[in-house]
């Protein structure tokens, strides 16, 4: 069954996903001009429910009532594995900007795509260009328009949680907005770090948390202690 199940994938799954995303990117690129409107992210969001459709991933979504999809948030995540961006993209119901890695500006179509679209590549390497890209995504934080941070950094080796890194709070900070934990549960059983296939009857979970008043606390490390706790409450 398990070698039927990735036989699937690569022949069936994977090619008819790299055909969406060609798709999804070339539309993203031509509503430039639009790129915050209804229609490229109803593009974007029906991509991303395409590639977990298409694995035959079945995802459970909770908490979209906690948000207000016109409040502009920084929503921050733990992250389990590859998959994890499209379900953020697939089922979080705001328009936000990605505060991502600057080795995915190199794919060809998606890194142009990406950049077309607003999204902010971070040379992780390059403090004072990491510190650039914040003043980028900060100044997009208006009008609803809200960003998604992996704190951690980087995807889990182990499964375990790592520890929050202070980017996503201090935007928080400086620009007074709420912090929303989003807790990503079964992603790391389905697709572990190096591994090139997506594991049979996958079962994953995204759970939106209550936006938290970053003004409440009196630093940046008591903050990222609070929400590291919120958002590992919903693991298992």
């Amino acid at each position: 069954m398990k070698f039927l199940y990735i036989l699937y994938q690569y022949l069936i799954g994977f090619p008819l996903i790299v055909v969406v995303t060609l798709f999804t990117a070339l539309l993203t690129i031509v509503c430039f001009p639009w790129r915050n409107g209804k229609i490229p992210r109803a593009v974007q969001v029906f991509w991303s429910r395409s590639v977990l459709w298409l694995l035959l991933v079945p995802i459970k979504v909770t908490g979209r009532e906690n948000v207000d999809s016109q409040q502009s948030y920084v929503f921050v995540a733990n992250h389990q594995s590859f998959l994890d961006v499209f379900a953020v993209y697939g089922w979080l119901p705001n328009n936000f900007k990605w505060l991502m890695k600057k080795e995915l500006r190199k794919i060809p179509f998606v890194g142009t795509a990406c950049a077309v679209a607003g999204h902010i590549f971070v040379d992780r390497s390059n403090p004072r260009a990491a510190m650039e890209s914040l003043t980028y995504i900060k100044a997009q934080l208006h009008d609803g328009i809200s960003t998604v941070i992996f704190p951690e950094g980087t995807r889990t080796k182990t499964g375990e949680m790592g520890r929050f890194k202070a980017g996503a709070f201090k935007i928080a900070m400086d620009m007074g907005l709420p912090v929303v934990p989003i807790t990503l549960n079964g992603f790391y059983k389905s697709m572990p770090s190096g591994q090139f296939f997506v594991n049979p009857r996958s079962r994953v979970s995204l759970h939106i948390g209550k936006p938290i008043d970053i003004s409440q606390f009196t630093d940046i490390n008591e903050a990222m202690v609070a929400v590291r706790e919120k958002v590992a409450e919903g693991l298992n």
